[in-house]
Protein backbone atom coordinates (compact mmCIF):
# COMPACT_ATOMS: atom_id res chain seq x y z
CA UNK A 1 0.00 0.00 0.00
CA UNK A 2 1.58 3.78 -0.67
CA UNK A 3 0.70 6.97 0.29
CA UNK A 4 -1.08 8.67 -2.26
CA UNK A 5 -0.17 11.70 -0.37
CA UNK A 6 3.56 11.83 -1.31
CA UNK A 7 4.39 12.67 -5.07
CA UNK A 8 4.94 10.08 -7.44
CA UNK A 9 8.67 10.03 -8.57
CA UNK A 10 9.21 11.21 -11.23
CA UNK A 11 12.09 10.84 -14.12
CA UNK A 12 13.74 14.12 -13.66
CA UNK A 13 13.76 14.09 -9.45
CA UNK A 14 16.76 13.83 -7.98
CA UNK A 15 17.13 10.05 -6.83
CA UNK A 16 19.36 8.41 -4.01
CA UNK A 17 20.40 5.35 -2.72
CA UNK A 18 19.25 3.03 -0.02
CA UNK A 19 22.16 4.32 2.00
CA UNK A 20 21.73 7.73 0.94
CA UNK A 21 18.16 7.90 2.40
CA UNK A 22 19.43 5.88 5.30
CA UNK A 23 21.46 8.60 6.35
CA UNK A 24 19.37 11.38 5.33
CA UNK A 25 16.63 9.70 8.16
CA UNK A 26 19.37 8.89 10.31
CA UNK A 27 18.42 4.98 10.24
CA UNK A 28 19.58 1.86 9.09
CA UNK A 29 18.78 0.67 6.00
CA UNK A 30 16.40 -2.13 6.55
CA UNK A 31 14.40 0.48 8.27
CA UNK A 32 14.02 2.28 4.99
CA UNK A 33 12.42 -0.81 3.40
CA UNK A 34 9.97 -1.17 6.61
CA UNK A 35 9.16 2.80 5.45
CA UNK A 36 8.43 1.50 1.68
CA UNK A 37 6.24 -1.70 3.23
CA UNK A 38 4.16 0.54 5.76
CA UNK A 39 3.32 3.08 2.64
CA UNK A 40 5.62 6.26 4.08
CA UNK A 41 8.45 5.75 1.05
CA UNK A 42 7.87 4.62 -2.65
CA UNK A 43 11.05 3.03 -3.98
CA UNK A 44 12.18 2.38 -8.24
CA UNK A 45 14.51 -0.38 -8.35
CA UNK A 46 17.68 0.39 -10.23
CA UNK A 47 17.95 -0.60 -12.99
CA UNK A 48 21.99 -0.16 -13.58
CA UNK A 49 22.39 -1.29 -10.15
CA UNK A 50 21.49 -4.10 -7.56
CA UNK A 51 19.86 -1.62 -4.97
CA UNK A 52 16.39 0.56 -5.06
CA UNK A 53 16.34 4.10 -5.28
CA UNK A 54 14.13 6.64 -3.43
CA UNK A 55 12.82 10.42 -4.64
CA UNK A 56 14.80 12.94 -2.69
CA UNK A 57 11.48 14.98 -1.59
CA UNK A 58 9.93 12.19 -0.91
CA UNK A 59 12.48 11.29 1.65
CA UNK A 60 13.35 14.90 3.00
CA UNK A 61 9.79 15.19 3.68
CA UNK A 62 9.67 12.17 5.40
CA UNK A 63 12.89 13.08 7.61
CA UNK A 64 11.22 16.19 8.16
CA UNK A 65 7.85 14.78 9.76
CA UNK A 66 9.81 12.30 11.65
CA UNK A 67 11.65 15.37 13.49
CA UNK A 68 8.32 16.69 14.22
CA UNK A 69 7.45 13.49 16.01
CA UNK A 70 10.87 13.18 17.90
CA UNK A 71 9.76 16.36 19.62
CA UNK A 72 7.01 14.75 20.96
CA UNK A 73 7.27 13.33 24.94
CA UNK A 74 6.70 9.78 25.10
CA UNK A 75 2.94 8.85 25.60
CA UNK A 76 1.78 11.82 24.38
CA UNK A 77 -0.40 11.93 20.86
CA UNK A 78 0.14 15.87 19.68
CA UNK A 79 -1.21 17.01 16.37
CA UNK A 80 0.65 19.78 14.90
CA UNK A 81 -1.94 21.92 12.74
CA UNK A 82 -1.12 25.36 10.89
CA UNK A 83 -5.10 26.08 10.70
CA UNK A 84 -6.50 27.34 13.68
CA UNK A 85 -5.17 28.99 17.05
CA UNK A 86 -6.49 29.63 20.48
CA UNK A 87 -5.21 31.73 22.76
CA UNK A 88 -6.19 34.49 25.01
CA UNK A 89 -9.84 34.32 24.77
CA UNK A 90 -9.53 34.77 20.51
CA UNK A 91 -9.04 32.47 17.79
CA UNK A 92 -7.15 32.86 14.60
CA UNK A 93 -7.13 31.10 11.43
CA UNK A 94 -3.83 30.86 9.76
CA UNK A 95 -2.72 33.94 11.81
CA UNK A 96 -5.61 36.01 10.66
CA UNK A 97 -8.06 36.64 13.62
CA UNK A 98 -10.97 34.51 12.68
CA UNK A 99 -13.61 36.93 13.91
CA UNK A 100 -12.32 39.92 11.91
CA UNK A 101 -12.12 37.59 8.92
CA UNK A 102 -15.53 36.05 9.26
CA UNK A 103 -17.08 39.58 9.81
CA UNK A 104 -15.80 40.44 6.81
CA UNK A 105 -15.69 37.58 4.61
CA UNK A 106 -18.19 35.30 3.75
CA UNK A 107 -18.37 31.61 4.60
CA UNK A 108 -17.16 30.48 0.89
CA UNK A 109 -14.28 33.13 0.93
CA UNK A 110 -13.19 32.30 4.90
CA UNK A 111 -13.10 28.13 3.90
CA UNK A 112 -10.75 28.84 0.93
CA UNK A 113 -8.24 30.67 3.54
CA UNK A 114 -8.59 27.85 5.81
CA UNK A 115 -7.74 25.32 2.65
CA UNK A 116 -5.23 27.62 0.64
CA UNK A 117 -4.14 30.48 2.41
CA UNK A 118 -6.01 32.91 -0.39
CA UNK A 119 -8.97 34.77 -0.40
CA UNK A 120 -10.42 35.00 -3.56
CA UNK A 121 -13.37 37.75 -3.75
CA UNK A 122 -16.65 36.35 -4.92
CA UNK A 123 -15.96 32.77 -5.07
CA UNK A 124 -18.87 30.46 -4.91
CA UNK A 125 -19.75 26.72 -4.85
CA UNK A 126 -21.38 24.92 -7.14
CA UNK A 127 -22.93 21.40 -6.62
CA UNK A 128 -22.45 18.86 -9.32
CA UNK A 129 -26.09 17.83 -10.90
CA UNK A 130 -25.35 14.27 -10.78
CA UNK A 131 -24.47 14.47 -7.33
CA UNK A 132 -26.86 16.71 -6.32
CA UNK A 133 -29.75 14.05 -8.14
CA UNK A 134 -28.20 11.51 -6.52
CA UNK A 135 -28.04 13.17 -3.17
CA UNK A 136 -31.83 14.21 -3.25
CA UNK A 137 -33.17 11.16 -3.81
CA UNK A 138 -31.04 9.39 -1.25
CA UNK A 139 -32.92 11.95 1.14
CA UNK A 140 -35.87 11.38 -0.25
CA UNK A 141 -35.89 7.89 0.44
CA UNK A 142 -35.55 8.29 4.70
CA UNK A 143 -38.36 8.80 7.22
CA UNK A 144 -39.65 11.89 7.61
CA UNK A 145 -38.80 12.00 11.24
CA UNK A 146 -35.04 11.66 10.25
CA UNK A 147 -32.58 14.26 12.09
CA UNK A 148 -30.64 16.54 10.09
CA UNK A 149 -27.20 14.52 10.68
CA UNK A 150 -29.32 11.44 9.37
CA UNK A 151 -29.76 13.44 5.90
CA UNK A 152 -26.36 15.12 5.61
CA UNK A 153 -24.80 11.65 6.66
CA UNK A 154 -26.84 9.82 3.96
CA UNK A 155 -25.78 13.03 1.38
CA UNK A 156 -22.40 12.63 1.72
CA UNK A 157 -22.18 9.16 1.09
CA UNK A 158 -24.21 9.29 -1.50
CA UNK A 159 -22.16 12.21 -3.63
CA UNK A 160 -19.28 10.35 -2.80
CA UNK A 161 -20.35 7.32 -5.42
CA UNK A 162 -20.92 9.42 -8.00
CA UNK A 163 -16.91 11.04 -7.37
CA UNK A 164 -14.77 8.54 -9.47
CA UNK A 165 -11.93 11.08 -8.12
CA UNK A 166 -12.71 10.42 -4.26
CA UNK A 167 -9.81 8.15 -4.03
CA UNK A 168 -7.36 10.85 -5.62
CA UNK A 169 -6.25 12.72 -1.95
CA UNK A 170 -4.11 15.51 -3.80
CA UNK A 171 -4.63 18.66 -2.54
CA UNK A 172 -6.19 19.72 -5.95
CA UNK A 173 -8.64 16.39 -5.97
CA UNK A 174 -9.63 16.93 -2.54
CA UNK A 175 -10.34 20.80 -2.65
CA UNK A 176 -12.47 20.07 -5.89
CA UNK A 177 -14.31 17.35 -3.83
CA UNK A 178 -14.99 19.64 -0.95
CA UNK A 179 -16.01 22.82 -3.12
CA UNK A 180 -18.71 20.36 -4.99
CA UNK A 181 -19.53 18.12 -1.64
CA UNK A 182 -20.46 21.48 0.79
CA UNK A 183 -23.51 22.90 -2.03
CA UNK A 184 -24.57 19.27 -2.29
CA UNK A 185 -25.13 18.94 0.97
CA UNK A 186 -26.84 22.57 0.99
CA UNK A 187 -28.88 21.75 -1.91
CA UNK A 188 -29.96 17.93 -0.88
CA UNK A 189 -31.72 19.45 2.06
CA UNK A 190 -35.68 19.52 1.91
CA UNK A 191 -37.16 23.03 1.67
CA UNK A 192 -38.87 23.78 4.82
CA UNK A 193 -41.77 25.90 2.06
CA UNK A 194 -40.99 26.49 -1.62
CA UNK A 195 -38.10 29.44 -2.15
CA UNK A 196 -38.58 32.75 -2.40
CA UNK A 197 -38.44 33.43 -6.12
CA UNK A 198 -34.25 34.51 -6.51
CA UNK A 199 -34.91 37.68 -7.89
CA UNK A 200 -37.24 38.65 -4.78
CA UNK A 201 -33.28 38.85 -3.00
CA UNK A 202 -30.61 38.36 -5.21
CA UNK A 203 -27.50 36.88 -3.45
CA UNK A 204 -25.84 33.97 -4.60
CA UNK A 205 -23.79 32.78 -1.05
CA UNK A 206 -24.44 29.33 0.46
CA UNK A 207 -26.84 30.75 2.95
CA UNK A 208 -29.16 32.28 0.82
CA UNK A 209 -29.46 28.38 -0.13
CA UNK A 210 -29.44 27.17 3.06
CA UNK A 211 -32.17 29.68 4.37
CA UNK A 212 -35.79 28.27 2.87
CA UNK A 213 -33.87 25.11 4.18
CA UNK A 214 -33.97 25.92 7.80
CA UNK A 215 -37.47 28.37 7.91
CA UNK A 216 -40.39 29.23 6.37
CA UNK A 217 -39.52 32.82 7.24
CA UNK A 218 -38.77 35.37 3.78
CA UNK A 219 -35.42 36.09 4.48
CA UNK A 220 -33.70 40.02 4.67
CA UNK A 221 -30.24 40.92 4.15
CA UNK A 222 -29.48 41.59 7.26
CA UNK A 223 -30.37 37.97 8.70
CA UNK A 224 -28.77 36.16 5.92
CA UNK A 225 -25.63 37.80 6.99
CA UNK A 226 -26.32 36.78 10.15
CA UNK A 227 -26.59 33.22 8.81
CA UNK A 228 -23.46 33.56 7.10
CA UNK A 229 -21.35 35.40 10.16
CA UNK A 230 -22.36 32.12 11.63
CA UNK A 231 -20.79 29.64 9.01
CA UNK A 232 -17.84 31.56 8.46
CA UNK A 233 -17.03 31.84 12.41
CA UNK A 234 -17.98 28.19 12.97
CA UNK A 235 -15.65 26.68 10.11
CA UNK A 236 -13.13 25.64 12.46
CA UNK A 237 -12.17 25.30 16.00
CA UNK A 238 -8.73 23.41 16.76
CA UNK A 239 -8.94 19.89 17.12
CA UNK A 240 -12.85 19.27 18.76
CA UNK A 241 -14.25 15.90 19.05
CA UNK A 242 -15.16 15.42 15.71
CA UNK A 243 -12.34 16.83 14.40
CA UNK A 244 -10.42 14.31 15.77
CA UNK A 245 -12.64 11.50 14.25
CA UNK A 246 -11.90 13.21 11.09
CA UNK A 247 -8.00 12.83 11.37
CA UNK A 248 -8.26 9.33 12.34
CA UNK A 249 -10.10 8.73 9.22
CA UNK A 250 -7.72 10.74 7.19
CA UNK A 251 -4.59 9.04 9.12
CA UNK A 252 -6.00 5.45 8.04
CA UNK A 253 -5.91 7.26 4.53
CA UNK A 254 -9.95 7.08 4.06
CA UNK A 255 -10.76 9.65 1.05
CA UNK A 256 -12.13 12.96 1.71
CA UNK A 257 -16.50 11.84 2.10
CA UNK A 258 -15.06 9.52 4.25
CA UNK A 259 -13.45 11.69 6.46
CA UNK A 260 -16.68 13.91 6.53
CA UNK A 261 -18.77 11.22 7.37
CA UNK A 262 -16.38 10.36 10.61
CA UNK A 263 -16.76 14.18 11.62
CA UNK A 264 -20.54 14.06 11.27
CA UNK A 265 -20.65 10.52 13.64
CA UNK A 266 -18.68 12.37 16.48
CA UNK A 267 -20.98 16.08 16.02
CA UNK A 268 -24.45 13.88 16.23
CA UNK A 269 -23.29 12.76 20.40
CA UNK A 270 -25.42 14.76 22.69
CA UNK A 271 -21.72 16.25 24.17
CA UNK A 272 -20.85 17.88 20.63
CA UNK A 273 -23.33 18.79 17.88
CA UNK A 274 -26.80 18.59 20.59
CA UNK A 275 -26.09 21.53 22.35
CA UNK A 276 -27.20 24.46 20.00
CA UNK A 277 -30.82 22.26 19.97
CA UNK A 278 -31.21 22.32 23.84
CA UNK A 279 -29.92 25.99 24.37
CA UNK A 280 -32.29 26.59 21.60
CA UNK A 281 -35.38 24.89 23.99
CA UNK A 282 -34.40 26.69 27.18
CA UNK A 283 -34.47 30.34 25.36
CA UNK A 284 -37.99 29.50 24.26
CA UNK A 285 -38.67 28.50 28.09
CA UNK A 286 -37.33 31.88 29.29
CA UNK A 287 -39.50 33.37 26.41
CA UNK A 288 -42.66 31.59 28.06
CA UNK A 289 -41.95 32.02 31.19
CA UNK A 290 -40.65 35.68 31.10
CA UNK A 291 -37.22 35.16 32.66
CA UNK A 292 -34.60 33.30 33.16
CA UNK A 293 -34.82 32.64 36.75
CA UNK A 294 -36.86 30.20 36.73
CA UNK A 295 -35.96 28.22 34.05
CA UNK A 296 -31.84 28.39 35.08
CA UNK A 297 -33.42 27.11 38.56
CA UNK A 298 -35.11 23.99 37.21
CA UNK A 299 -31.89 22.96 35.28
CA UNK A 300 -29.89 23.62 38.38
CA UNK A 301 -32.31 21.94 40.79
CA UNK A 302 -32.18 18.60 38.86
CA UNK A 303 -28.57 18.20 38.15
CA UNK A 304 -28.61 19.28 34.50
CA UNK A 305 -26.07 21.66 32.80
CA UNK A 306 -27.02 24.88 31.62
CA UNK A 307 -26.76 25.13 27.98
CA UNK A 308 -25.10 27.94 25.86
CA UNK A 309 -22.60 28.90 28.73
CA UNK A 310 -19.23 28.36 29.48
CA UNK A 311 -16.38 26.77 27.15
CA UNK A 312 -13.23 25.15 28.51
CA UNK A 313 -10.70 26.74 26.04
CA UNK A 314 -12.42 30.54 26.91
CA UNK A 315 -11.99 32.23 30.26
CA UNK A 316 -14.45 35.01 29.54
CA UNK A 317 -17.36 35.74 26.13
CA UNK A 318 -16.81 32.89 23.58
CA UNK A 319 -15.36 35.41 20.68
CA UNK A 320 -17.86 33.95 18.20
CA UNK A 321 -20.56 34.29 20.43
CA UNK A 322 -19.53 37.69 21.24
CA UNK A 323 -19.44 38.43 17.13
CA UNK A 324 -22.81 36.88 16.53
CA UNK A 325 -24.71 38.94 19.35
CA UNK A 326 -23.23 42.16 17.82
CA UNK A 327 -24.50 41.47 14.45
CA UNK A 328 -28.20 40.39 16.07
CA UNK A 329 -28.11 43.12 18.27
CA UNK A 330 -29.10 44.92 14.57
CA UNK A 331 -31.70 42.65 13.80
CA UNK A 332 -35.09 43.89 15.08
CA UNK A 333 -36.77 40.57 15.02
CA UNK A 334 -33.91 39.02 17.49
CA UNK A 335 -34.44 41.21 20.27
CA UNK A 336 -36.95 39.22 22.37
CA UNK A 337 -34.50 36.42 22.17
CA UNK A 338 -31.10 38.17 22.41
CA UNK A 339 -32.80 39.18 25.69
CA UNK A 340 -33.62 36.27 26.96
CA UNK A 341 -29.66 34.98 25.94
CA UNK A 342 -28.69 37.93 28.16
CA UNK A 343 -31.00 37.24 31.32
CA UNK A 344 -29.58 33.59 31.28
CA UNK A 345 -26.18 34.89 31.02
CA UNK A 346 -27.09 37.64 33.98
CA UNK A 347 -28.37 35.00 36.25
CA UNK A 348 -25.24 32.92 35.61
CA UNK A 349 -22.76 34.87 35.62
CA UNK A 350 -22.00 34.62 39.84
CA UNK A 351 -20.86 31.16 38.76
CA UNK A 352 -18.17 32.14 36.04
CA UNK A 353 -19.98 31.34 33.04
CA UNK A 354 -20.45 33.15 30.03
CA UNK A 355 -22.33 32.69 26.76
CA UNK A 356 -20.84 30.25 23.80
CA UNK A 357 -21.19 30.17 20.41
CA UNK A 358 -24.45 27.65 20.98
CA UNK A 359 -26.48 30.43 23.20
CA UNK A 360 -25.80 32.88 20.67
CA UNK A 361 -26.73 30.29 17.26
CA UNK A 362 -29.94 29.26 19.34
CA UNK A 363 -30.98 33.22 19.51
CA UNK A 364 -30.24 33.15 15.60
CA UNK A 365 -32.31 30.13 15.06
CA UNK A 366 -35.40 30.83 17.15
CA UNK A 367 -35.58 34.47 16.00
CA UNK A 368 -35.62 33.00 12.52
CA UNK A 369 -38.70 30.84 12.91
CA UNK A 370 -36.12 27.91 12.40
CA UNK A 371 -36.55 24.51 14.95
CA UNK A 372 -34.18 23.96 17.28
CA UNK A 373 -32.40 21.16 15.58
CA UNK A 374 -31.92 24.03 12.71
CA UNK A 375 -28.32 24.87 14.97
CA UNK A 376 -26.89 21.43 14.29
CA UNK A 377 -27.36 22.22 10.29
CA UNK A 378 -25.43 25.15 10.36
CA UNK A 379 -22.77 23.52 12.09
CA UNK A 380 -22.76 20.54 10.17
CA UNK A 381 -22.49 22.38 7.12
CA UNK A 382 -20.04 24.78 8.58
CA UNK A 383 -17.50 22.83 9.89
CA UNK A 384 -17.36 20.43 6.95
CA UNK A 385 -15.20 22.83 5.48
CA UNK A 386 -12.81 22.70 8.73
CA UNK A 387 -13.07 18.88 8.73
CA UNK A 388 -11.39 18.92 4.86
CA UNK A 389 -9.05 20.84 6.16
CA UNK A 390 -7.47 19.11 8.64
CA UNK A 391 -7.91 15.93 6.27
CA UNK A 392 -5.65 17.72 4.45
CA UNK A 393 -3.16 18.05 6.63
CA UNK A 394 -3.53 14.73 7.65
CA UNK A 395 -2.93 13.37 4.85
CA UNK A 396 0.57 14.89 4.36
CA UNK A 397 1.33 12.88 7.64
CA UNK A 398 2.87 9.72 8.37
CA UNK A 399 0.02 7.17 7.60
CA UNK A 400 -1.97 5.44 10.96
CA UNK A 401 -0.04 7.55 13.52
CA UNK A 402 -3.46 8.06 15.20
CA UNK A 403 -2.78 4.52 16.72
CA UNK A 404 -2.64 4.81 20.50
CA UNK A 405 -1.53 1.46 22.23
CA UNK A 406 -4.37 0.28 24.99
CA UNK A 407 -3.45 -0.33 28.37
CA UNK A 408 -4.77 -3.70 28.88
CA UNK A 409 -6.06 -4.30 32.02
CA UNK A 410 -8.18 -7.79 31.69
CA UNK A 411 -6.72 -11.28 32.99
CA UNK A 412 -3.49 -12.22 32.46
CA UNK A 413 -3.29 -15.15 29.96
CA UNK A 414 -2.94 -18.19 29.14
CA UNK A 415 -6.40 -18.97 30.59
CA UNK A 416 -8.66 -21.75 29.98
CA UNK A 417 -11.24 -22.17 26.78
CA UNK A 418 -14.85 -21.08 28.45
Amino acid sequence: MTDHAAEPPSSDARRLSTQEAAHLLGVKPATVYAYVSRGQLTSRRDPVGRGSSFDAREVEALARRSRREAAVPAGELAVRTSLTLIESDRYYFRGVDAVELATNRTYEEVAEWLWAGTLPRGVRFTAPPEALAAARRAVAALPEHSGPIDRLRVVVAAAAVVDPLRFDLSEEAVLGSARSLIPTLVGALPEVTPAVPADSLADERLARELWPRLTAHAPDRAALDGLDLALALLVDHDLAASTLAVRVAASARAHPYAAVSAGLGALEGPLHGAAGRLAHRMLAEVLERGGAAPVVAEYLRAGRRVPGLGHRLYQGEDPRARALFGHLETLPRAAPALGAARDVSAVMARHGLHANVDLALAVLTLSCGMPAEAGETVFAVARTAGWIAHALEEYQERPLRMRPSGHYEGPRPPRPLP
